[in-house]
């Protein structure tokens, strides 16, 4: 493939007829130290927000998921945020060791998240409990707060007992595998269960076997591996069968199964475009959930499951160069999704900066947080060959920290500018005198972010290793 010069930006030649593909213009020289004002930029504003949403959040309402005029409101359909809102106030100690932040995510934890423990209704156990218990007890491994026994205890139970019922809820599929099912469903398997599969993952750590029926012993590294292998085959296009939507790296949202016999039906999606598109928040949880199992497997498995490794590192490449090649602007931060109608009336916009203030389609910042997070992730990962992916990462990292995307305003409860949450629903708030959502913040975006943060810092920093598993020492 033959890559061409084009004012700045990237471009290769591919496939038949040499097809025209720009990509993000990547910055080759970027490195972590260079975004560590950026960071502690996000660290100081985050810790303002935090306590602002705690003085002002009726906890009665529910749980905050996104903002509306710049304050949080609550959205039912299924609570997968409130480990989030915690979670982000345990990170914010983590980077700035404010205790009392520390005090406010542990109490509230402690108060608040064993619903989200036993919660059997859906497949964001990871989203809730290793944003909260999890991050506690790896800052308590890692000697950031006192050692207690029991304290400890309290907290791997709520970590074993929530990968047990996220392992519970279980489809087989017709060619021997299977997969954890969406809210939807047992019918159904969504991408964003990719990153939930750390819960799996860590509750096997501990050493830890879920119970069914007859005392049937259920592997959770078996579970997590089939899900994986599941959302790779039917969630993950190949670009093999010659269809015009299937292009290498592109995802799903969501594949239906008959749960009668377990056999593949069709492709769907809840929050994309179309069943063809890529809804690129998708994307980037399918980037972020491969990247980190396979950080996992190679850390704690390193001598089995290569042909696993092998398919999870396949899809973690592809889906993270169908980001950087297909999904993006030229900054790196996405819309909303990559085949979104109103794109079609804004020629170029992959060779310049995205505009979260258009008419025609917005941004989504979350999803370039947790796309860029998976980028590092494998970059990491792969060594010197992944340093295209390291590059990437930061690139993005760096357009996020600073505005339009970091919110600045201190009245604004948000960290994270021109979040998205459900495009076709209509949900996200849209500013009078403008035509499509911006602006505002959500909680998972808002707590990416600081995660991401607090990635490059100990990576610039030569901290401990970031992750949600323990290290093999």
């Amino acid at each position: 493939m033959a890559r061409l010069p084009l004012g700045g930006i990237a471009v290769r030649l591919a496939g038949p007829g040499n097809l025209l593909i720009l990509t993000m213009n990547i910055d080759a020289t970027i490195q972590c130290a260079d975004l560590l004002p950026a960071t502690k930029q996000v660290f100081d504003l985050a810790s303002k927000k935090v306590r602002l949403i705690e003085q002002t959040w009726n906890k009665s309402r529910g749980t905050p998921v996104f903002t509306v005029e710049g304050r949080y409101i609550t959205r039912g359909w299924t609570e997968w945020t409130q480990g989030f809102q915690y979670g982000c106030a345990i990170l914010a100690f983590d980077a700035t060791a404010d205790r009392g932040l520390l005090e406010l995510g542990r109490q509230n934890t402690v108060r608040h998240m064993a619903p989200h423990v036993s919660h059997t209704g859906v497949h964001d156990h990871a989203f809730n409990n290793i944003s909260t218990y999890g991050n506690l007890r790896r800052l308590m491994r890692e000697g950031r707060i006192p050692h207690d026994s029991w304290e400890m205890a309290f907290y791997e139970l709520a970590l074993k007992t929530s990968g047990a019922i996220q392992a519970a809820r279980w489809s087989s599929v017709s060619d021997g595998g299977g997969y954890i099912y969406s809210f939807n469903g047992p019918h159904s398997l969504f991408v964003d269960t990719m990153r939930t599969l750390s819960i799996l993952a860590l509750a096997q750590q501990l050493g830890h076997t879920a119970m069914g029926e007859n005392d049937i012993r259920i592997n959770l590294l078996d579970r997590l591996i089939q899900h994986g292998l599941t959302t790779a085959k039917y969630i993950v296009f190949r670009g093999e069968s010659g269809q015009t939507y299937d292009v290498r790296g592109r995802t799903a949202h969501e594949a239906i199964f008959n749960p009668a016999d377990g056999n593949f039906r069709c492709r769907s999606t809840q929050q994309g475009y179309s069943p063809f598109s890529t809804w690129t928040r998708g994307l980037a949880w399918a980037i972020l959930g491969f990247a980190e199992q396979l950080e996992f497997l190679n850390a704690t498995q390193p001598a089995a499951f290569e042909k696993v490794k092998s398919v999870f590192e396949d899809a973690a490449r592809s889906t993270a160069d169908h980001y950087i090649e297909g999904c993006t602007a030229s900054d790196g931060i996405p819309y909303w999704d990559d085949s979104a109608p109103g794109l079609a009336r804004m020629a170029g916009w992959q060779a310049r900066p995205a505009d979260p203030f258009n008419d025609y389609e917005p941004v989504d910042s979350s999803a370039a947080a947790i796309a860029a997070q998976g980028l590092l992730r494998l970059g990491h990962s792969l060594g010197s060959s992944g340093d295209r992916y390291t590059r990437a990462g930061l690139t993005v990292a760096r357009t996020l920290f600073a505005e339009p995307y970091l919110s600045i305003a201190p009245e604004h409860q948000g960290l994270l500018l021109h979040s998205v949450y459900h495009r076709p629903n209509g949900w996200d708030y849209i500013p009078p005198g403008r035509k499509v959502p911006c602006g505002e913040s959500s909680m998972w975006g808002d707590y990416h972010a600081i995660e991401l943060a607090l990635y490059i810092q100990r990576l610039a920093t030569g901290g401990p290793y970031y992750a949600f598993f323990d290290p093999v020492r």
